[in-house]
């Protein structure tokens, strides 16, 4: 009795089986004189496949409409491109205006110390400046003789402004740092590298030292990608080997506004990190002498 059932159900099994197999023709026949028009062989298991393929396809098609073109915008609660970038300089600006804040307190209350008669505390981003005595070397100097050169130089010069009071502007002026980091390759006076090499952290914000406007920004071989600013005082700085500019050509920037982000770009690079340059008047001079890394 027991074989019995399980043969009813395997023939039962393969009737139905069967019954997705099986072939059916559909035919369409033209109602005034029956002729046949078209003629298909189905089964159930070919239509099944046919509209799940069917279904995928079209699936697939929709998302990557969706996905790669501006029908994603139609979507709601979707942000469009422009609010999308909006987003982005927005929460720039407010990280660059957080740091900004955060200096200005550490200034307050380093003064408000000096007030009461205290002593700062130090911190670890503070350089030793401590120098010893036996480490002073004195040297001697004609003073008259020094007097009669810089006769003889003004003698013959017909610039409007005194390079040493030009300087001295640049040496009182606070830098904002372009990015917090290492610095792995110092300033050389030659051509091969008029400038420092700053390594921090992937795709970090780089930020402007001074108030500026930008001269020019785009894509060069060496550099890669570059921004160059010109600042007060005949003062240029540049930026290179970024990933992204976030500035265009025209721009008028404040000192500690995110202009650039941080990429390995160029065919003068071996990493992920930031050249910066600083000119006055035309000269090259190194920016570890004014900036506070």
């Amino acid at each position: 009795m027991t074989a019995t059932k399980k043969e009813l159900r395997e023939k039962k099994r393969k009737d139905l089986l069967n019954k997705w197999k099986d072939k059916y023709r559909l035919t369409l026949l033209n109602d005034s004189s029956l002729q046949t028009v078209l003629s298909f062989k189905l089964s159930r298991i070919g239509v099944f496949t046919s509209v799940v393929l069917f279904t995928i396809v079209v699936i697939t098609i929709i998302s990557l409409l969706i996905s790669f073109t501006p029908l994603r915008e139609y979507i709601p609660g979707y942000p469009s491109g422009k609010m999308r970038k909006q987003i982005v300089e927005n929460a720039l600006r407010v990280d660059s205006l957080e740091e900004q804040l955060r200096m200005k307190d550490e200034f307050i209350n380093k003064i408000q110390v000096l007030i009461k008669g205290e002593v700062p505390e130090e911190t670890d981003q503070l350089p030793d400046t401590s120098i010893r005595l036996s480490q002073v070397e004195f040297k001697t100097y004609n003073h008259d003789s020094i007097f009669q050169d810089k006769i003889q130089e003004e003698k013959f010069n017909l610039s409007l402004f005194d390079q040493s009071e030009e300087e001295t502007k640049i040496s009182d002026v606070h830098f904002f740092v372009p990015v917090k980091g290492v610095i792995t390759k110092h300033f050389k006076a030659t051509p091969e590298h008029l400038g420092v090499d700053i390594v921090a952290e992937e795709f970090a914000r780089i930020s402007s030292i001074l108030d500026g406007t930008v001269v020019f920004a785009g894509w060069t071989t060496d550099g890669g990608y570059v921004i160059q600013l010109q600042h007060e005082n005949n003062l240029i700085s540049i930026y290179k080997h970024n990933s992204e500019l976030l500035k265009k050509q025209g721009d008028r920037v404040q000192a500690g506004e995110a202009i650039a982000i941080m990429g390995n770009s160029g065919e003068m690079t071996t990493g992920s990190h930031l050249h910066l340059e600083m000119w006055f008047q035309g000269t090259a001079i190194d920016p570890e002498k004014y900036i506070d890394f």
